[in-house]
C-alpha cells in the first residue's frame, strides 16, 4: 500500500499519460522518505504491467549498490509480479514483453553507453550527482514509436550534488511558484515514511551545517559552502503587492551583454527593504534595456522622475559601447535614465545583504523582503559560495552559454542595498555626553543631503 507522498508520486506519473500531462516527475526532499522504493513500485507494477513491449532504463550512481538495492526491493515488491531477474545482466522481464533494464554510472562519461538508444522511459536515482548537460543528453534517449504511451522521466534526489541548482530550477521553483507545465515535483522527507526505524530520526538530527538542513528537512536553499545560510525563501519572499506613493523607490544596475544586464527596483519603509520586480536578458543594447526599464517603473506606477537613485556598476561609466564613443551610461541618459556610480565594495555589501537576512535561528527578523516576480533573484542569492581564498567574499560565478546562473542578480542587488544600508545608531557612547552623529563630516552638497536624509529617516 502506498504512503500519502507515494500516492502523490504515482498520481503524478500517471499524469503522464495525458497529451497535456507531465514528462518529467521529481520526487525528493530528505533521506528517508521513501522515494526508491515508490519508483521501482511504479515502474515494475504500474507502467511495465499496464503497457506491454516497454523498455524502461533505471540508472543509479554505483552499480553494486543499485543491484543490492533493487534485489531487495524485488524481493519485496514482486512476490506476487511474474517476472524473470537476470540479476548478472542486469535486467527484469515480464510476461507482456516489458523490461527494466538496470544501468549505472559511476563517472558522468558512464552515461555515454546509453545515449542513442531508445528507451520509453528512464528513471533517475540521485538526479542531482549529473550535470545538466548530462541529463538533458539522457532525455534525448526518452522517445518511442508506441502511439499510445508518452515517454517519461522518473527522478529522486536530495539536495546537493553538483546538480542541485539545475535541479532546483527545472523542478523546485515551478513547484514553489505553482506554474508546473512539463515538470511535476513531489516533496517528502523522512516523516512521511511510516516505515523508518525510530532511530533514523535520531541519525539525522546528529547532522551539522547544511547537511541538517538539506538531508534531515529537504531544505532546498541550503548546500555545502553556502554563503548566505540564513535565506530563507519562505522568509524572505512575499506576495507583490502596491507601492505607497510615500515609498522611497530607486533602481540599480548590473551592466552585461554576453552575461546578461540586470536591474532591480527597490522600495523602503520602515527601515524594511523591498525588491520589487527585475529585468535580466543577455545580448541587448541599451535602448532594448531601457525600453523594458519603462515598462518595469510603468508597471508599477512609479515615473522616473520619483527614483531616489539608479546605482550602476563602474564598467558603465568607462565602457563606451557606440560608435560616437558614447559610455553606456551617457547611452541611458539619452532615453532619461541617469545612472549614479554605486558602492561597490564586495565585502561590505556581502556583509549589508547578510545582516539584512536576518537570522532565524535567533529570531532576527529580516529586513529584506523580495517579491516573488523577481525569480532570477530568489534562484541565484541560495547557490552563492564563498570564495575559498576570501572566506568574507562571495565567489563569483559567470553565466552559462545559454545565459543562466551566473551572479549578476546578486551584483545588482548590492548595488542597490549599500545605497541604502542599514542605519547606524544615531548616537555614540564618548566619554562625554551623546553626539549626534548628523554631525559628522561629509563633503559635497550631494553627500550631505544625503547624509543628513538618512539620519532623519533613521530618527524618526
Amino acid at each position: 500500500m502506498p504512503q500519502e507522498t507515494q500516492q502523490a508520486f504515482h498520481l503524478a506519473a500517471r499524469l503522464c499519460d495525458g497529451d497535456d500531462g507531465p514528462t518529467e516527475i521529481g520526487f525528493g526532499g530528505a533521506r528517508g522518505g521513501a522515494k526508491t522504493h515508490a519508483v521501482f513500485a511504479q515502474v515494475a507494477i504500474d507502467d511495465c504491467a499496464r503497457r506491454p513491449g516497454l523498455k524502461f532504463l533505471l540508472l543509479r550512481r554505483i552499480g553494486k549498490a543499485n543491484a543490492e538495492n533493487v534485489d531487495d526491493l524485488r524481493r519485496r515488491l514482486l512476490k506476487r509480479v511474474a517476472h524473470n531477474y537476470y540479476r548478472g545482466e542486469g535486467r527484469f522481464e515480464f510476461p507482456n514483453d516489458s523490461r527494466i533494464i538496470l544501468g549505472h554510472f559511476k563517472d558522468e562519461k558512464d552515461i555515454d553507453n546509453y545515449l542513442g538508444i531508445e528507451y520509453d522511459g528512464i528513471a533517475i536515482e540521485e538526479a542531482t550527482q549529473l550535470t545538466e548537460q548530462k541529463y538533458l543528453e539522457l532525455q534525448t534517449c526518452c522517445r518511442t514509436s508506441k502511439p499510445d504511451w508518452r515517454p517519461r522521466t522518473y527522478t529522486t534526489t536530495n539536495p546537493g550534488g553538483i546538480g542541485h541548482a539545475w535541479y532546483k530550477q527545472r523542478f523546485i521553483q515551478p513547484w514553489r511558484e505553482q506554474r508546473e507545465t512539463s515538470t511535476r515535483f513531489i516533496f517528502s522527507t523522512y516523516k512521511d515514511n511510516h516505515f523508518l526505524n525510530s532511530g533514523y530520526a535520531r541519525v539525522l538530527d546528529q547532522l551539522k551545517g547544511w547537511q541538517l538542513a538539506a538531508w534531515r528537512d529537504g531544505d532546498w536553499d541550503i548546500a555545502g559552502g553556502q554563503f548566505f545560510t540564513n535565506w530563507r525563501h519562505e522568509r524572505h519572499v512575499v506576495e507583490p503587492f502596491p507601492i505607497p506613493r510615500h515609498w522611497r523607490v530607486w533602481c540599480s544596475l548590473d551592466h552585461g551583454f554576453t552575461h546578461p544586464t540586470v536591474v532591480h527596483l527597490f522600495a523602503e519603509n520602515d527601515g524594511i527593504i523591498y525588491v520589487v520586480d527585475e529585468h535580466v536578458e543577455a545580448r541587448v543594447l541599451v535602448p532594448g534595456h531601457a525600453y523594458a526599464i519603462h515598462n518595469m517603473l510603468q508597471r508599477h506606477a512609479i515615473s522616473k522622475d520619483r527614483l531616489w537613485t539608479f546605482e550602476a556598476g563602474h564598467d558603465v561609466f568607462s565602457q563606451r559601447g557606440d560608435s560616437e564613443g558614447k559610455t553606456i551610461a551617457q547611452q541611458y541618459a539619452q532615453y532619461g535614465i541617469f545612472l549614479s556610480p554605486a558602492n561597490i565594495d564586495r565585502i561590505n555589501g556581502a556583509a549589508e545583504l547578510l545582516s539584512r537576512l536576518g537570522d532565524p535561528d535567533t529570531g532576527d527578523l529580516p529586513r529584506l523582503q523580495i517579491f516573488k516576480n523577481c525569480r532570477r533573484l530568489i534562484q541565484c542569492l541560495p547557490e552563492l559560495q564563498h570564495d575559498p581564498h576570501n572566506p568574507e567574499d562571495v565567489l563569483k560565478i559567470n553565466a552559462d552559454d545559454s545565459g543562466n546562473g551566473g551572479d549578476d542578480a546578486y551584483d545588482s542587488l548590492r548595488y542597490g542595498l549599500m545605497a541604502s544600508p542599514m542605519p547606524k545608531p544615531s548616537f555614540s557612547i564618548v566619554a562625554g555626553p551623546f553626539i549626534p552623529s548628523v554631525f559628522k563630516p561629509v563633503t559635497g552638497l550631494g553627500a550631505a543631503l544625503r547624509t543628513c536624509g538618512a539620519d532623519i529617516q533613521s530618527a524618526l
